[in-house]
C-alpha cells in the first residue's frame, strides 16, 4: 500500500508517494487546474501510476481556502454580533500599514456590510448575563437572512467566549429559520478574548464552509468513483493533518495548508541530517515561503493575518508569504522602474516559455535566458526560448536595458524580496539568521537559494533531492494534530491549581474526541500542555510548556521558569520584577503515524560519477562556463565547485562563483556560502 502526499500549488500539482512495504517511492508533477483543483489530484496520482486501491493514505495540501478568501470568491455569508460591534471586523484595531500614507486603503471586508446584522444582547465580561438576547430581534434578523437566501452565517456576541449561552440562543433561532444553512458561533470557533480576531475568525469559517466542503465532497466522489479506500487526510496550518469532515467544518485551519508540508520537509531534515536550526524556503510558481523549525519544530504564531487587518487567529506554523515564484511577471512601475511581481503567470498560460499563450516576461523566462535553464530540461520539456526573449525583450524595451541586464535586474530583484520574507520571520522572532542554514525546496527554490542566502549572512545552503515535491514529500511525514484552547485569566501567583486541572482535563478530553474522529486508536494519542501567558499589564503573550499530570502549587515556580526562559527566547529579555499572568490554555493533541523512513535519494548513483560537461551562464554581466550536472549521476561525497547548474528531476540548482556544495549520504546538497 501507498502514502502519498499530494501539494496543488499556484502553477503545479506535486506528488511525493512511498510503498509502506518496500520504501520504495515515487514522484509527479502536473499543472494545477484552476478550473477544478481535485482535478490536478487525481491527475498527480495517475501520472505516478499509482493504483487508487493500493493507496492507505491521501494526505492533501491545499490553497483553496487561501484563494478563496484572497479573491473573495465565496457565497455570500451573514454575521450577528452585538449592538455597537456591528463594524468591529471592517474597522478592526485603527491601526495604519504605512503611518505616512495618506491613500492606503482597508481590504474589502469579508462580509458586507449590509449582510452583518446587530442586536440587542450583553454578557458581562465575568459571564453573568446583563441584558437577555432580543428574542424578536433575533427572529426577525433570521427571516431576513433567511429571504435574502444566505446559508453560511457567522455569530460574534462580546463576552461570548466566558458565557456561549446567547450565540447558542441565537443558533436555534436561525436553524428553525435556515435548517440546512452553515452556522458558526465564535465561543466554539475561537473561545479566547479580544473580539476582533475572535470576529474575523468566525466570519473566515463561515464564509469558508460551503468552499470547502463542497470541494472535500467532489474530491472524496472522485476518489472513490476510481477505487480509492484509503483515509484522506488534510493538511493544518499548525503543521498537521486532520481528516475531511473534520476539515469541512474548521477551513479556516487551512490557511498555510499547502506550506505546511514544506516545514515538515524541513523538520525531517533535521532528524536525519546535523542541522538542528532551518529556515525553511519554498519557491513555488506563485509564491514564496518562508519559516523556522528550531530543535525540529516549527514555530508557531496566533498573530497570522490573512491581508492587513484581516486576523486569522488560530494556533498556524509563522509562515511569512510574498508574492514570489517562477511564475513572478516583470513589469515597469509608474515612475520607470523594473518591479517583479506579486502577479503570477500562474499554470494558464504560464510563463512564455511554456509555449501555452503566455507572452509576459516571468522568472522562469529570465532564468532561461540567462542559460540557467537547460532549453529542454534533461529532455523532459521543451521550452521556447525565442518566446522568453521576446518577453524579456518588450521588457527591456521600457527600461532602456539589454535583454540579459533585463533578465538579471529582474532575478536580482525577486531574490531580495525572497530575502526580505526570510527577514521577516527571522528577525521578528529575535533569532540570527548566521546560526542557521536554509533549506530550498520548490521547484524554482534552489535555482534561487544560494543568492537568498548571500543576502541575509547564512553561512549554507541545503538543497534536498526531492526539492521540487518537498511539500508533497512533507505531508507524508506528518502526523494527525489537533490544538484546542480556552480562555483562563489569573495571576500565577494566586491561580487556583484545582481550576487549571478541571480546564486542562475538559480540553484534553475534546482532543481526544476530534483524533478518535479522525481514526486515530487511543493508544497512539500523545498530549503536550501549554498555555498563553504574560507579565501584567502586558498585551501580548508567549507559549509556555506547561508539566502533565495532576498539578499543585508546587509546580507553579517550574512553570514561572518556563515563562521566563520562553520570554528571553522570544524577546531577549525577562524580569523578576513584574507578576505573571496566565490568558489562555491549550493543549496539542497528537496521533502519531508511521514515520517516513529514512530516504537515501543518493543510493543509485553512478558508480564513475558524474560526467564532464559545461555550460555557458550569465553572472554579474558576464558569461562563465558553468559545470552542468545531473543531479542522478553525483556520487555522496563529491564536491561541485560553483559556477555549477545541477538538474534534479523535479527541480535546478545554480551555484554561483566561489560557492562550493557536498553531497551527503541521503543526496542532500550541502552548498557552503560565499559573498
Amino acid at each position: 500500500m501507498w502514502r502519498v502526499g499530494i501539494d496543488v500549488g499556484g502553477t503545479f500539482t506535486d506528488l511525493f508517494a512511498w510503498n509502506e512495504e518496500n520504501k520504495n517511492y515515487r514522484t509527479a508533477k502536473v499543472l494545477t487546474t484552476k478550473d477544478d483543483r481535485s482535478r490536478g489530484v487525481l491527475q498527480s496520482i495517475e501520472a505516478a501510476g499509482i493504483p487508487f486501491d493500493q493507496v492507505s493514505l491521501l494526505m492533501h495540501g491545499t490553497t483553496t481556502a487561501t484563494n478563496a478568501l484572497i479573491e473573495r470568491n465565496f457565497p455570500d455569508a451573514a454575521f450577528i454580533t452585538t449592538e455597537g460591534f456591528r463594524d468591529t471586523i471592517e474597522i478592526g484595531r485603527q491601526h495604519r500599514k504605512a503611518l505616512y500614507d495618506p491613500y492606503q486603503t482597508k481590504p474589502e471586508p469579508l462580509i458586507r456590510r449590509r449582510n452583518r446584522f446587530a442586536i440587542d444582547e450583553r454578557m458581562a465580561v465575568s459571564g453573568v448575563p446583563r441584558r437577555p438576547l432580543n428574542a424578536d430581534d433575533a427572529n426577525r434578523i433570521a427571516e431576513t437572512i433567511a429571504a435574502r437566501g444566505i446559508q453560511s452565517i457567522g455569530i460574534g456576541f462580546i463576552n461570548a467566549y466566558v458565557n456561549p449561552q446567547h450565540e447558542e440562543e441565537m443558533r436555534e433561532i436561525l436553524r428553525r429559520h435556515v435548517p440546512d444553512a452553515h452556522i458558526v458561533i465564535s465561543s466554539e470557533t475561537r473561545p479566547i478574548f479580544r473580539e476582533h480576531p475572535r470576529f474575523v475568525t468566525t466570519a473566515i469559517r463561515a464564509c469558508l464552509m460551503p468552499v470547502m466542503t463542497s470541494y472535500f465532497d467532489r474530491l472524496r466522489e472522485a476518489l472513490d468513483a476510481r477505487g480509492f479506500a484509503g483515509t484522506l487526510l488534510i493538511l493544518k496550518s499548525n503543521g498537521g493533518v486532520m481528516g475531511a469532515e473534520n476539515a469541512k467544518e474548521r477551513p479556516e485551519e487551512l490557511i498555510e495548508s499547502g506550506p505546511a508540508g514544506g516545514v515538515a520537509y524541513a523538520s525531517y531534515l533535521s532528524r536525519t541530517t546535523d542541522f538542528a536550526n532551518i529556515i525553511h524556503t519554498d519557491v513555488g510558481g506563485t509564491s514564496f515561503d518562508a519559516s523556522i523549525v528550531e530543535d525540529g519544530r516549527g514555530l508557531i504564531t496566533r498573530n497570522y493575518e490573512l491581508e492587513w487587518e484581516v486576523p486569522v487567529s488560530v494556533p498556524m506554523l509563522d509562515i511569512h508569504s510574498v508574492g514570489a515564484g517562477g511564475g513572478s511577471i516583470g513589469w515597469v512601475d509608474e515612475g520607470g522602474s523594473l518591479r517583479v511581481g506579486p502577479r503570477s503567470a500562474g499554470s494558464e498560460p504560464g510563463p512564455a516559455c511554456y509555449g501555452r499563450g503566455g507572452t509576459e516576461p516571468t522568472i522562469t523566462d529570465a532564468n532561461l535566458v540567462l542559460g540557467r535553464l537547460d532549453p529542454t530540461l534533461s529532455n523532459k520539456f521543451a521550452l521556447d526560448v525565442a518566446a522568453a526573449e521576446r518577453a524579456i525583450d518588450g521588457l527591456a524595451a521600457k527600461i532602456g536595458l539589454t535583454r540579459l541586464q533585463t533578465a538579471e535586474g529582474m532575478i536580482r530583484i525577486s531574490c531580495e524580496t525572497m530575502a526580505q520574507a526570510v527577514k521577516g520571520v527571522v528577525v521578528a522572532r529575535a533569532r540570527d539568521p548566521r546560526d542557521f542554514v536554509l533549506a530550498s525546496f520548490g521547484g524554482a527554490g534552489p535555482m534561487h537559494a544560494c543568492f537568498v542566502a548571500q543576502a541575509m549572512n547564512i553561512p549554507k545552503v541545503v538543497i534536498p533531492g526531492q526539492a521540487g515535491v518537498a511539500s508533497a514529500f512533507g505531508a507524508t511525514a506528518m502526523n494527525v494534530r489537533h490544538d484546542i484552547e480556552a480562555f483562563h485569566y489569573a495571576d500565577l501567583g494566586s491561580v487556583r491549581v484545582e481550576d487549571l486541572n478541571r480546564i486542562y482535563g475538559e480540553i484534553e478530553a475534546k482532543a481526544r474526541e476530534r483524533l478518535i474522529r479522525d481514526g486515530v486508536p487511543a493508544a497512539q494519542v500523545a498530549i503536550r500542555r501549554t498555555a498563553e501567558m504574560r507579565y501584567v499589564g502586558q498585551t501580548y503573550e508567549v507559549d509556555v510548556d506547561i508539566p502533565h499530570g495532576t498539578l499543585t502549587p508546587a509546580h507553579l515556580p517550574q512553570i514561572a521558569e518556563a515563562f521566563h526562559t520562553a520570554h528571553r527566547q522570544e524577546y531577549g529579555v525577562s524580569s523578576d520584577d513584574f507578576p505573571i499572568a496566565f490568558v489562555a490554555l491549550g493543549v496539542v493533541a497528537t496521533g502519531a503515524l508511521a514515520e517516513a523512513p529514512v530516504f537515501s535519494f543518493a543510493a543509485e548513483a553512478a558508480a564513475n560519477g558524474a560526467g564532464d560537461r559545461s555550460h555557458k551562464v550569465y553572472f554579474d554581466g558576464h558569461w562563465l562556463d558553468a559545470a552542468l550536472k545531473n543531479a542522478a549521476e553525483i556520487r555522496p561525497g563529491e564536491t561541485i565547485a560553483g559556477p555549477a547548474v545541477i538538474e534534479y528531476l523535479d527541480s535546478i540548482a545554480v551555484l554561483p562563483p566561489g560557492c562550493d556544495g557536498n553531497v551527503d549520504p541521503h543526496g542532500n546538497l550541502i552548498v557552503s556560502i560565499t559573498n
